[in-house]
């Protein structure tokens, strides 16, 4: 919340540097949007902004993406069509962060507002492995355990909720923060409801399904299958995410742990969405092999 207001930040394009470029009753002004104890932060301010100038880039770029994925609609409509979809997808995230701002962290928002995060990284990934499925069919999986796929989506499962039930309690973190203050950071745990715990303990049971996917890989396909290699990148993510949440819950909460928990999750939902997309290009190489010419 570095910006009270929305596109402009503190009504600038570009926002200030400093509390003397703002007039001497902002705090007046923002209090009657919802913002009463608004107090220029130049950190906070610019993390928001850059935020927001990076949402812009990426919308760019799926612009971009979507333009030279048009001429591939005769031969991949899939990929035209993913392609679209991010940049509709990426327009509606900003009106979303938008209500986000004007709504002061209204409950629920955050969880949406990620959520569709990961469905435009996942849109996008869709794109990219549709487009380079001729390069990752060189291996076979003839011999693939037939369990994989249902763990696989087990897995892909419980990592949207766990996400789910972190971003709920990182709206939780917002209020116990304004009801106790920064100074009181080491207490906010003890705060926390009943779905913190549920969070944290969950968390075991995603490592063990994912520990238990790279046992079957490597017991049938062995360890230099790309599936196996992409699957133990997996388990460093869900391990770093683990990491970073004990820090968080035992250490105090530290700040700059928490964008480190958010950044280990999101590459975990990535790479389970690329495994889940090379699995199934294995598996229609696989059927196309196997059907009579």
């Amino acid at each position: 919340m570095g910006c009270p207001d929305w596109p402009t930040c503190f009504g600038y394009w570009i926002p200030p540097t400093s509390e003397a470029q703002l007039p001497e009753n902002y705090q007046e002004i923002y209090a009657d949007l919802g913002y009463a104890e608004t107090r220029f932060n130049v950190v906070k301010t610019w993390t928001e902004y850059a935020n927001r100038l990076t949402g812009v880039t990426i919308g760019f770029l799926i612009l971009l993406t979507a333009i030279y994925s048009w001429p591939l609609r005769r031969s991949d409509r899939a990929i035209t069509i993913a392609s679209i979809a991010a940049f509709l997808m990426v327009g509606f995230q900003g009106w979303l962060g938008s209500v986000v701002v004007s709504s002061n962290l209204m409950p629920g928002m955050i969880t949406i507002h990620m959520l569709m995060a990961l469905a435009i990284v996942g849109v996008l990934i869709f794109a990219l492995a549709r487009s380079r499925r001729e390069l990752g069919v060189q291996q076979s999986i003839e011999g693939l355990d037939p369990r994989f796929e249902k763990w696989l989506y087990l897995a892909m499962g419980m990592t949207l909720v766990q996400v789910a039930l972190g971003t709920q309690v990182r709206e939780m973190t917002d209020f116990i923060k304004e009801a106790q203050g920064e100074e009181l950071r080491s207490s906010w745990v003890q705060a926390m409801p009943w779905f913190f715990y549920v969070h944290r303990s969950f968390s075991a049971l995603v490592l063990v399904v994912n520990l238990w996917l790279i046992r079957l890989l490597v017991s049938s396909v062995g360890w230099s299958h790309l599936l196996t290699r992409l699957t133990v990148a997996m388990v460093v993510f869900v391990a770093t995410a683990i990491a970073s949440g004990a820090t968080l819950g035992h250490l105090g909460m530290p700040a700059f742990v928490q964008p480190t928990h958010l950044l280990a999750a999101s590459l975990l939902f990535g790479l389970q969405f690329l495994i889940w997309m090379s699995y199934r290009h294995f598996k229609e190489a696989g059927s196309q092999t196997l059907a009579p010419t």
